[in-house]
């Protein structure tokens, strides 16, 4: 598997089509994790393997993600992330890989009523729309996986486009996550 896609799917936004949307700018640190999201989930990925995802806290307001497939829990990946919210939607940046520019990447998420995590990719066309609208700035690239953005735009605006319920469309659902039930 590539090594930006082992990236995404452990902080459990699979990626869809192939595509990466990056960020030149992190999300701030300056926000806690919402209460429910550290501990550990369980989901299947889009070709029927069960997945663990370990959450937990590595110090003020930083985060870690340990995603491994059970039927090979020694293989394990580990990732550092930051949490961020905005408006009244949450999102999670991580550092992708250099081979695909070291930039960072972005994704919502939630917790739901019923105790799962629903991450959320962003949509590169929609993306490539709103710079094409002006509305945000940054340059296309290739990798060997398939097409992607690297948005130079400040944080600011960034999050204002996001923000914007007329942009919510931006947001794919990429996976769902089931709280780990407790084993004694």
């Amino acid at each position: 598997m590539k090594a930006w896609r082992v990236v995404v799917i452990a902080l459990s936004f699979l990626l869809l089509s192939g595509c990466l949307v990056t960020f030149k700018q992190p999300l701030p640190t300056n926000d806690p994790a919402p209460k429910g999201l550290l501990g550990q989930w369980t989901s299947t990925n889009a070709w029927g393997e069960p997945m663990s995802l370990e959450l937990t806290r590595t110090g003020d307001n930083r985060y870690q993600a340990v995603s491994y497939f059970k039927a090979r829990p020694r293989e394990r990946e580990a990732y550092p992330f930051t949490v961020s919210r905005h408006g009244s939607r949450w999102y999670l940046s991580a550092k992708v890989p250099a081979q695909f520019g070291g930039h960072f990447t972005i994704a919502g998420f939630e917790i739901t009523d019923k105790h799962e995590l629903v991450v959320y990719n962003l949509d590169l066309e929609q993306i490539k729309q709103a710079m094409g609208q002006k509305v945000l700035s940054g340059e296309g690239f290739q990798t060997d996986d398939g097409d992607g953005v690297l948005i130079d735009t400040g944080m600011d605006q960034v999050f204002a486009y996001l923000d914007d319920p007329a942009n919510s469309d931006v947001f794919v659902e990429a996976v769902r996550y089931q709280r780990q039930a407790k084993t004694h």
